[in-house]
């Protein structure tokens, strides 16, 4: 008989991050209730899921399994049997179950027996659904069953999976764990400030750059190795990233990833719009124009890759329009935009000679657009104490006959996106240029915040930001020093850094 935990879990050191993740969890645990409860964790490959997943089991003495994709039946159920059997201290062999009520059966048996909370985890599920779909069914049934529990705490389900649409298709609709999930947890990368902890980068250039390329993925840094990003972000990336003997590699990583969802099955046509959007198509009628085809025809795919986490689709924030397509990826916009175009090179070893020549597609179409996205985030976060919507917007100038992009637009705190009049609280421009930003670019955006005042938003009290990756002329410095409306964000503030 298991009892309730008495005090806070303490995370593992080696945690990195995952603080609201880790509290959740536990929290998730700490339930004293003597009836089932069932967790649903998921997230997109090389995320940390296992890692987390594998230090909460360790840390209450459950026992966590997983599954294998090549893996059939008969040798999955055999594998389990031997890790319940090594869990209730067996030797091997002991223990053959028949099917997978008998595996989940006895699995609660020896977890409520063994473990502080008889804990089960059962990671990449939906490699066992692919020979085993009634499993959802059993759990059902177990569930069910186990809902009027007596004394201690009842089991304690976590089904994990790195195939996003089998785990969130678990809760949908008539599916039968619908309505019965405690805990739903999609488990993100970490944001670039996490990153740059995670990875030990000193310099926040360096560490900017490094999330350009891998984004926030923590399973990325095992297979870099050496040299440390540290050491010269060009050296590590040809070292590394375009370095075909390396794991880091990315020229299937891509392949790798789509593979997850068994809903792709045309791979290559995936690729060509990934491909697609990766060099500027941002409508459906784009991407179905860069590859030849009817916009129909790309609408599943990009619904497919959307819901993935692999394509995102952004709203114009003030102004209903079409919304942007882009990718959401910084591995697969990196390995659509600079490996496979240059694989054959790479791989005969030019790596430093396809850096170089590939410098002005990464400033552009890589560390500008991911510079931004920085921007958009640090606004999220950082800007005020109860943040509001973020996003981007295109402002009409009809004088000058043109239009304003403008990178950061932050409406008030209870503000809803593209309302008329919205309070507008922050109106921004991110540059990743080599040049620093003067007020010339201040005045810019005064422009921009008198013309959306013309057109009926509130902007009393809208910040001006300039956010720059290589700092500010001194004018622009004793300007915003004079001036409570003027922010002024270089890399120092952006990764919180402390001069001095």
């Amino acid at each position: 008989m298991n009892d309730p935990l008495t005090g806070p879990l303490t995370k593992p050191a080696d945690v990195v991050d995952r603080d609201r993740e880790w509290a959740l969890l536990a929290d998730f645990l700490a339930d004293p209730s003597p009836a089932m409860r069932l967790g649903i964790v998921s997230g997109r490959r090389r995320h940390g899921k296992s890692y987390l997943l594998q230090a909460l089991s360790e840390a209450v003495g459950g026992l966590y399994v997983t599954a294998i994709r090549e893996e059939g039946r008969l040798p999955a159920l055999q594998r389990f049997s031997e890790a319940i059997a090594a869990h209730a201290g067996l030797r091997a062999g002991a223990l053959r179950l028949a099917d997978w009520r008998d595996v989940l059966t006895n699995a609660f048996d020896v977890v409520a027996r063994r473990a502080r909370v008889p804990l089960l985890v059962i990671d990449e599920l939906p490699y066992l659904l692919q020979h085993s779909p009634e499993l959802p069914g059993l759990i059902q049934h177990l569930y069910d069953s186990h809902q009027r529990g007596t004394g201690g705490v009842g089991a304690r389900l976590i089904l994990c999976g790195s195939a996003m649409s089998v785990m969130h298709e678990l809760l949908s609709g008539t599916k039968p764990l619908r309505g019965r999930a405690v805990v739903d947890l999609r488990l993100g990368a970490f944001d670039y400030r996490a990153s740059r902890s995670f990875w030990d980068i000193e310099d926040p250039g360096t560490a900017l750059r490094v999330h350009a390329v891998l984004g926030g993925a923590p399973g990325y840094r095992p297979v870099a190795g050496r040299p440390a990003p540290d050491a010269g972000f060009d050296r590590w990336l040809t070292s590394t990233v375009l370095d075909p003997g390396r794991a880091v590699y990315s020229r299937t990583e891509t392949e790798y990833l789509l593979r997850e969802d068994p809903r792709i099955t045309q791979h290559t046509l995936y690729y060509d719009v990934l491909t697609a959007i990766a060099n500027g198509a941002s409508t459906p009628s784009k991407v179905g124009s860069a590859l030849g085809r009817q916009r129909n025809t790309v609408t599943h795919p990009l619904d497919v890759l959307e819901s993935t986490g692999y394509v995102r689709r952004e709203q114009d924030i003030l102004r209903p329009r079409h919304p942007v397509i882009s990718l959401a990826d910084p591995v697969i916009r990196f390995n659509q935009l600079i490996t496979l175009p240059q694989a054959v090179a790479v791989e005969q070893g030019f790596a430093e000679q396809v850096w170089q020549t590939s410098a002005p597609t990464f400033n552009s179409k890589i560390l500008g657009p991911h510079f931004e996205d920085l921007a958009r985030d640090w606004t999220r976060r950082h800007a005020h104490a109860v943040p509001g919507p973020v996003g981007t917007t295109e402002v009409p100038d009809p004088a000058a006959r043109t239009k304003h992009e403008v990178d950061v637009v932050a409406l008030a705190p209870g503000e809803r996106p593209q309302s008329a009049r919205a309070r507008i609280a922050l109106l921004g421009e991110a540059k990743a240029t080599a040049t620093r930003r003067g007020v010339g670019d201040l005045q810019r955006l005064e422009r921009i915040r008198t013309l959306l005042t013309e057109q009926g938003y509130q902007t009393t009290g809208t910040t001006l930001a300039l956010f720059s990756l290589y700092g500010f002329h001194p004018d622009v410095q004793r300007l915003a020093a004079r001036r409570d409306d003027v922010l002024l964000v270089d890399l120092a503030t952006l990764y919180d850094i402390t001069n001095g």
